[in-house]
């Protein structure tokens, strides 16, 4: 196949058929281009303003949703396309390329949190990461209805493998969100607070997306239940939604029945680490705790002599994430806590 580079009002994201992209956004540092890799599919019912998108590596250091992607550019065959069907498997190439959360070798800023007033069109929001924000919101959001953003915990935290999304006020939308979830087969549903600046999943969910993200792995690495959740959650997501022919199994926790609803909203489900530290979990993600039960210890080995400092839940719940790295900075949400939903 031939992959074509193009600027972006070059795309051609409607006319029937497949196509494949380079997308080139002027680079900060050299006399060049970042290139982002796109591949589109339009069927013969592709309506205005529907369709999915997923993406991966948002974060330069999170690798199943970039190859369960990849799998998805060979595994969907045109001819099965009813609709529109975006995938972005590299979303941050300046982060990617470093394999860091931001785009350290460039603007240092993080992409899942440079959806902000003016990214891409002021002077001091001008730099790669904030364009790319600008080109999805000019290029991607007013063609799909649909918002799938792979992540994984990169060096940052081990997590209960999960589709997460936000509570959101329109309850038919809600369900919907709900459900695209379920559809991944991840042990867990994660239901998280919406205060964060700049989210990319903020800005889809405000614009009335199905909108949901995911957190398949940790560590840098690529956990092949991560891969298949992915493919098996945006594959779903086409399919129920009718851009794609074809039927669908549930898998995993979601065809048994035990996918576990969690919320970290509360300040209470976080622990921080009051100094830098290493950090030692004594459970795995995933387990049911008490208020009160002691998830890990935090060490200071510049004070070697003194006891450990005790990482206790201050509710009833299940470990849904856990530092991830050892050496941890003050400050670091070391611990999260999930309260069970259902």
């Amino acid at each position: 196949m031939e992959r074509k580079t193009v600027r972006p009002e070059q795309l051609d994201l409607d006319s029937p058929g497949r196509r494949d992209y380079w997308v080139a956004l002027e680079h900060d540092s050299i006399w060049g281009d970042h290139l982002l890799p796109l591949t589109v599919f339009v069927g013969p019912e592709t309506q205005d303003g529907l369709g999915l998108v997923s993406f991966g590596s948002n974060h330069g250091n999170e690798y199943e949703g970039p190859m369960a992607l990849k799998h998805l550019m060979r595994d969907i065959n045109i001819a099965d396309v009813r609709g529109r069907i975006i995938l972005i498997p590299v979303l941050n190439p300046a982060a990617f390329l470093s394999g860091t959360r931001e785009s350290r070798q460039e603007d240092g800023v993080n992409l899942n949190r440079a959806f902000v007033d003016g990214a891409g069109s002021t002077p001091a929001l001008a730099g790669i990461t904030h364009r790319i924000a600008a080109f999805v919101r000019t290029y991607i959001w007013p063609r799909v209805h649909i918002v799938l953003d792979l992540h994984s915990g990169g060096d940052v935290a081990r997590f209960s493998i999960c589709a997460n999304y936000h509570p959101v006020d329109d309850p038919v939308l809600g369900e919907k969100i709900e459900q695209t979830a379920r559809w991944f087969g991840t042990p867990s549903l994660m239901v998280y607070q919406n205060v964060t600046p700049g989210l990319l999943p903020s800005e889809a969910e405000r614009l009335g997306k199905i909108t949901v993200g995911t957190e398949l792995g940790w560590g840098r690495s690529v956990n092949p239940e991560g891969v298949k959740y992915g493919r098996q959650g945006v594959l779903a997501a086409a399919i129920n939604s009718d851009l794609l022919h074809g039927t669908i199994e549930p898998i995993a926790h979601h065809r048994a029945g035990t996918q576990q609803k969690l919320e970290m909203v509360d300040r209470d489900c976080f622990t921080a680490a009051p100094f830098a530290g290493h950090y030692e979990p004594l459970v795995e993600c995933g387990t049911a705790v008490k208020r009160g039960d002691t998830v890990g210890l935090l060490h200071d080995f510049d004070r070697i002599d003194l006891d450990p400092w005790p990482c206790v839940a201050a509710l009833d719940g299940v470990v849904l994430a856990q530092a991830w790295v050892a050496p941890v900075p003050k400050g670091q949400h070391i611990v999260v806590v999930a309260k069970l939903l259902e």
